[in-house]
């Protein structure tokens, strides 16, 4: 891992403080020389300040939001620049899982770390998805309670609780944000086994859409031999989610495979096993995401006679339902991880995918577009007993995100 332990932590407050001193102009008068207390904030019209401001760093515009009230009002203006501004490198938020939604973010654009805490959430054990500023949580104890936030600004909302059955066996979550409508769709996929058989399971999807905040369920279907997983995404107007082959343990056969749902057509009467793709190789703790509407695969390569232990992490992205894959994990940076759990935590945004095991606190980032890996900045957070957990998420900062 990096050797690099110069990390800088700055706590939630950090982003809430700080003034800006007037400065001091000289001016000359008939021939001589005036001193005047000018401030900057008086000679830049709204327009110009506000370019200004929307070319800094998300971290430099959260704390300059506070100078004054003026500056307060144009960083939450809403207008073009903001609305237009490029998006920076998304942030990953890693925490413990323990009975606590505090943790560190780490900035890839300034490579720090800063305090945060996450709002509207009580703890870590959470469901999430995010997806253009705004992140979705689900409590994953009665996967009924959703939220949705901005992380950055801190405003969140409540959705109302899902239909479905009131105790899934499991439950995946996606989220997608339309930025011309301004709207967003939340869709839950629900999996129940069959009392009966064991080898049956009942999956239902459900969708809610911000503009008629309603949920609708188009689909239900019992899956033999197959269940849902906690593993979606919406890519393209399809939500995407991973399903795990029942009754198959101590061998390397294809375990896992991808559904694929259409938020557009929301058929009905078509079975969605025939659509469904198998996954490229035996993996475990397969995760997906959407970058740049491209369909990323992450998962760990199992053994074959030891399909519970991972040998590797690989990246595929799926182009006209086949697996391309993009680029493995090299050892000596798996080896950088130590002692590697059979599952991790992985999520990515943008053209970055970032991994981090669930037993420490290294995080790595793969550069989709630059096909480069690269470790993060040490992380403040130190791991205070051996069977202490960590997990994470990753979300982009963005001010104009809203719910």
């Amino acid at each position: 891992m990096e050797n690099d332990a110069s990390w800088e932590s700055f706590p939630v407050n950090y982003f809430e403080v700080g003034l800006v001193e007037n400065e001091l102009l000289s001016k000359e008068i008939n021939g001589g020389k005036c001193d005047m207390m000018v401030s900057l904030d008086a000679v830049l019209p709204d327009d110009v300040l506000e370019k200004i401001l929307s070319l800094l760093p998300i971290a430099s515009i959260l704390r300059a939001r506070s100078v004054c009230k003026r500056w307060h009002s144009v960083v939450h203006s809403r207008s073009y620049s903001w609305m237009n501004r490029l998006p920076q490198k998304p942030w990953y938020f890693m925490f413990t899982r323990a009975n606590s939604p505090t943790g560190y973010a780490f900035d890839p654009n300034l490579r720090k770390w800063y305090n945060f805490d996450l709002p509207c959430i009580e703890r870590s054990n959470w469901l999430i998805s995010s997806s253009h500023g705004l992140v979705c949580f689900m409590d994953n104890d009665n996967r009924s309670r959703i939220f949705v936030c901005n992380p950055i600004t801190r405003y969140w909302t409540r959705i109302p609780e899902p239909p479905g059955a009131c105790l899934p066996d499991y439950s995946a979550l996606a989220m997608s944000v339309d930025q011309c409508a301004r709207s967003y769709t939340i869709v839950v996929a629900k999996s129940k086994l069959l009392p009966s058989d064991l080898l049956q399971s009942e999956l239902s999807i459900h969708i809610y859409e911000s503009e008629t905040g309603h949920w609708v369920t188009p689909f239900m279907e019992i899956l033999v031999g197959w269940r849902g997983g906690d593993e979606g995404v919406i890519c393209n107007g399809v939500f995407y989610c991973l399903i795990h082959r029942t009754g198959v343990l101590g061998n390397a056969d294809i375990r896992h495979g991808l559904l694929m749902y259409n938020l557009s057509t929301r058929s009905s009467n078509t079975s969605i096993m025939r659509m469904s793709i198998p996954v490229p190789l035996p993996i475990t703790c397969g995760r997906l995401m959407n970058l740049k509407d491209k369909l990323v695969l992450v998962g760990g390569i199992a053994k074959h006679d030891r399909p519970d232990i991972i040998k590797g992490i690989c990246i595929w992205e799926l182009h006209r339902n086949e697996w391309r894959e993009i680029a493995r994990m090299p050892h000596r940076l798996f080896q950088g991880f130590g002692e590697f759990d059979e599952v991790f935590a992985s999520s990515g945004a943008d053209d970055l995918v970032f991994i981090q095991s669930f037993g420490g606190t290294a995080l790595l980032t793969f550069d989709m577009k630059q096909r480069s890996w690269k470790w993060s900045v040490k992380c403040p957070v130190t791991k205070r007993f051996p069977l202490q957990l960590f997990t994470g998420f990753c979300f982009e900062p963005r001010l104009e995100a809203a719910h």
